[in-house]
């Protein structure tokens, strides 16, 4: 599986943050790229510990069954829904997210699997290091092919 902990799948994301361009068009969705950007952000800082998304009531009920199904080789599904915490619908400056989106990414990176959030996902609960790894490549994934790149 892809992870963010992964050297070459790290530079692969990397590569493709850097491909992107403020005017692409989105294929799916109702976010802009720097909405986007913002949004991949503070999945991000909730992987890095930077902050708390509360557990949703469906997660709680449904997360760990969902958790098997999500953690494949399958590219995430298109539209799924989004916490409250990571949608944004405000102007967003896509230079200034782009740049805090390659520094986060390196942060994680870096930082490794020693230094990975212990605080339960919003949806699907307890992760281990290397599921949070596998889950923010997936999203970034997600969202990169989101946006064509």
């Amino acid at each position: 599986m892809k992870s963010l902990y992964n050297q070459k799948d790290f530079e692969g994301i990397l590569n493709r943050l850097n491909d992107l361009k403020p005017d692409a068009d989105r294929k799916w969705g109702k976010m802009n790229i720097a909405q986007m950007l913002a949004h991949l952000n503070t999945a991000l800082e909730t992987a890095l510990g930077l902050n708390f998304p509360k557990r949703i009531f469906i997660g709680r009920i449904i997360g760990k069954y969902m958790k098997k199904k999500f953690f494949d080789e399958k590219p995430m599904a298109k539209n799924l829904p989004t916490v409250k915490e990571y949608t944004f619908t405000d102007f967003k400056d896509f230079e200034k997210e782009k740049l805090k989106t390659i520094e986060l990414v390196k942060q994680f990176y870096k930082k490794g699997p020693k230094e990975c959030t212990t605080h339960p996902h919003s949806f699907f609960g307890n992760l281990t290091p290397e599921e949070w790894a596998i889950l923010q490549w997936k999203h970034f994934d997600h969202h990169l092919r989101q946006f064509s790149s």
